[in-house]
């Protein structure tokens, strides 16, 4: 089957797409198939392991963006794009595969369906608001990508508007202005978190509060002896 579908659409890049997913298609069915482009799969014959219901709000967000044509279909819609044949010239895959992704996020309340024309119906996918927050996420992708797989040179770059001036992304406290990245803030358990959700902060370096140098130990310790 994969070998037909190769070679009824040729060469070319978009027929390089639609290859791509005729081969994904064909390791799903295959005995022992590990991986593919929406799940993770433990060994064969075991079912997909869904993280919606898990208590971490990561594997919840992956649970609805995880596989990468969601991710760039969002990064799209932020750039403006809503209609069908945008996304699909854009990204370069099947429409079968970007039917099924934009249904996804649909389905996950990121982008809205919106009919713009009736005879014949056509839709555009606009975002929501819970989709217009995944801006932070994909700012932070930018950044990670610049940083670490850009061994040719940057080339996208977030700017001020005004100035032109690059930007050097971090994640802030709100209320403080404080980054994130420091030892001073570490993760603890929510008001929902469940027994294995607290057994496992407590033992995760991240949840760990920031060692005390012994200057800090010992003034604490001159506090508590005048008091």
């Amino acid at each position: 089957m994969c070998l037909r579908a190769c070679r009824a659409h040729g060469s070319g890049s978009r027929s390089l797409a639609y290859a791509a997913d005729a081969w994904q298609l064909c390791f799903m069915r295959a005995p022992g198939y590990l991986h593919n482009s929406s799940h993770l799969r433990t060994i064969a014959g075991m079912k997909h392991k869904s993280f919606g219901k898990m208590q971490c709000p990561v594997a919840r967000s992956l649970e609805r963006v995880g596989e990468w044509w969601s991710i760039l279909i969002l990064r799209d819609a932020l750039h403006g794009l809503k209609r069908f044949d945008e996304f699909e010239q854009s990204l370069g895959t099947s429409p079968t595969m970007l039917t099924r992704r934009l249904g996804g996020l649909v389905k996950a309340g990121l982008l809205q369906r919106r009919r713009y024309n009736e005879r014949p119906p056509r839709y555009e996918y606009a975002l929501t608001e819970r989709g217009r927050d995944f801006r932070s996420v994909i700012v932070a992708l930018h950044a990670f990508g610049n940083k670490h797989f850009a061994p040719e040179g940057l080339s996208i770059l977030l700017v001020n508007a005004r100035t032109r001036r690059p930007a050097d992304p971090v994640m802030v406290d709100r209320k403080t202005g404080a980054a994130l990245a420091g030892p001073e803030y570490v993760l603890v358990p929510g008001p929902a978190a469940g027994e294995r959700t607290r057994r496992k902060l407590a033992a995760s370096a991240w949840a760990s509060p920031p060692p005390t140098s012994p200057a800090s130990s010992r003034s604490a310790r001159k506090t508590r002896v005048r008091s």
